[in-house]
């Protein structure tokens, strides 16, 4: 028998977006344990803003495992949170998506690493005397730094080595900013993945004594926002698709606005502003390869038949993956198909 260390992983009821939280359970396994070995733990809710002290037990499911690689003998136990009675707790947004297998989900997690108040990079007093744009995708010292590359690889073998579903990294448009890509099959797949990666992100922060800044505009002025893109498939658009049935699409979206803006991260006037290749927050568009629009077509989609994925480009890098997911998929799912 060998001690197993699973750090169970929720989400408390921080509003508008929830905080991560997590705590160890140490429990003995013959073989490395499954999903399906492990117990529902319990914490108190008074304490993540989920429950009165009165009665403050909340439940915690398992519903996802990840190996753990920067300890020993060591899984990561994502979970949702359950009421005492064992249903989804008000602020499980997870509960709240419908099942679909055959959708496919890719996140564009932007950020910036933020050292004593400032991106990485960013002099003590004002801006640095280099704009933006030499940091995307760049290389060497004078625009990278040395710090931000070296946690930004080192997350990304943490993540691997979870099992996460890692499509790429870069340094982003603004000095300390960066992104990671994460693609997954199946509804809820991908936003599992993302808040893993983003709690990895954080923990390794840590021993480096550097905050990871989710907000969609930390930097004011000419300074891009973060955003987290979402692409997203459903087996209809990629199999039969169709110019009637895209359009019906882009209207239902067009329709819900205001229901998608509420969900896809805090303070996103100040990212969406029709700048920084975004569209305005109170106007809808659609573009081939546009990136100045709400949702971007990918450059062979209407060659090929209206057929393919879709990019959203409006949420932000702060929103919750489960309550973008669950609102894009409401929306699809009101949509008749021909």
């Amino acid at each position: 028998m060998s001690k197993y260390k699973l750090e169970y992983v929720w989400l408390d009821g921080k509003t508008p977006v929830p905080g991560l939280r997590g705590k160890t359970l140490l429990k003995e396994f013959e073989t490395p344990p499954t999903l399906a070995d492990l117990p529902n733990w319990g914490f108190d809710g008074s304490s993540t803003m989920q429950a009165e002290g009165k009665s403050s037990d909340c439940v915690l499911k398992p519903v996802a495992l990840y190996p753990d690689a920067s300890r020993k003998n060591a899984y990561i136990v994502l979970s949702e949170v359950l009421h005492a009675d064992g249903t989804p707790h008000s602020t499980n947004a997870r509960a709240t998506i419908e099942n679909d297998p055959d959708l496919w989900v890719g996140f564009e997690q932007e950020y910036f690493l933020f050292k004593d108040g400032r991106p990485l990079g960013f002099p003590k007093d004002g801006h640095p005397s280099i704009p933006q744009f030499p940091y995307y995708c760049g290389v060497g010292y004078k625009y990278m730094g040395s710090l931000a590359r070296q946690i930004v690889e080192e997350h990304l073998e943490l993540c691997l080595a979870a099992g996460i579903n890692h499509e790429g990294i870069n340094a982003e448009v603004a000095k300390g900013q960066w992104e990671f890509q994460i693609f997954a099959k199946g509804s809820a797949k991908a936003a599992d993945d993302l808040w893993t990666a983003r709690y990895l992100m954080m923990r390794l922060c840590e021993k480096y004594e550097v905050d990871v800044e989710l907000h969609c505009k930390p930097i004011k002025g000419d300074w891009n926002g973060s955003g987290m893109h979402t692409n997203f498939s459903t087996k209809y658009l990629r199999e039969v698709g169709g110019k009637e049935y895209f359009e019906s699409l882009m209207g239902s979206f067009s329709e819900n606005v205001a229901e998608h803006i509420a969900v896809y991260g805090p303070d996103n006037h100040l990212r969406l502003t029709g700048h920084h290749e975004t569209q305005a927050i109170d106007k809808f568009s659609y573009g081939l390869s546009d990136r100045g629009a709400s949702i971007r077509m990918p450059i062979n989609f209407i060659k090929n038949g209206y057929k393919g994925y879709l990019e959203d480009r409006r949420p932000n890098s702060e929103g919750d993956p489960y309550q973008i997911v669950s609102r894009i998929l409401k929306t699809i799912n009101s949509v008749p198909k021909p």
